[in-house]
């Protein structure tokens, strides 16, 4: 399983099973972001914000695509909903591993999300806060998951991201077994150690 982060929550997840492309965001809507020209077999959105939902970003092949996929319906704020929306956590294995997107994820999980995301092979988590999570929350969603894999995202570095969202220093700040790669993408195994990996565009 090949991990590519294309910025913000926009992840290509390709597998042999097929290819899925997971929150891609529109032309000019992510500050310091390249325009995204992506192919794959699906497309994913978590909820219907531009710098989330924009599928004409992606070229789909027309294949059938053998990922499973599951939907976990979850909230955009910690008010039901009520400021942002909802937000849609997505699941996806393939070759005997989990992947789990958080989307846009703004509240903490309840126990029922928990027992049905717990102890996947990866994370993808959001953890900029204001329109998300931010650090410490996702620290604590983190310890109730127990991921092999967390790759953050939704963060500020340099001239990219939102202005009010956070850098990832105060979360990588806490996490003794991270791996800076020099890349935007990982490739999974079964056998790929436990760590917090964090990629670059």
């Amino acid at each position: 399983m090949e991990i590519i982060w294309n910025g913000h929550s926009c992840f290509t997840v390709k597998t042999s099973q097929g290819n899925v492309v997971l929150d891609p965001y529109e032309d000019g809507k992510v500050p310091g972001l390249e325009p995204l020209h992506l192919e794959a077999d699906l497309v994913l959105c978590s909820h219907e914000h531009q710098d989330h939902n924009y599928r004409a970003a992606v070229k789909l092949s027309g294949k059938p695509c053998g990922l499973t996929v599951t939907e976990i319906a979850s909230w955009h704020d910690d008010s039901c909903g009520t400021k942002r929306g909802s937000n849609t956590i997505h699941v996806i294995e393939a070759e005997g591993m989990k992947l789990v997107h958080l989307g846009d994820l703004g509240t903490a999980l309840n126990t029922e999300q928990i027992d049905a995301l717990k102890a996947p092979d990866v994370l993808l988590i959001p953890i900029g806060g204001y329109y998300t999570i931010d650090s410490d929350q996702a620290l604590k969603i983190i310890s109730q998951l127990q991921p092999r894999i967390t790759i953050p995202m939704h963060f500020r570095r340099g001239a990219q991201g939102y202005d009010v969202i956070s850098t990832a220093d105060a979360f990588l700040g806490k996490c003794s077994n991270r791996v800076e790669y020099p890349a935007n993408s990982l490739t999974v195994d079964r056998d790929t150690p436990a760590q917090t990996a964090v990629l670059y565009v």
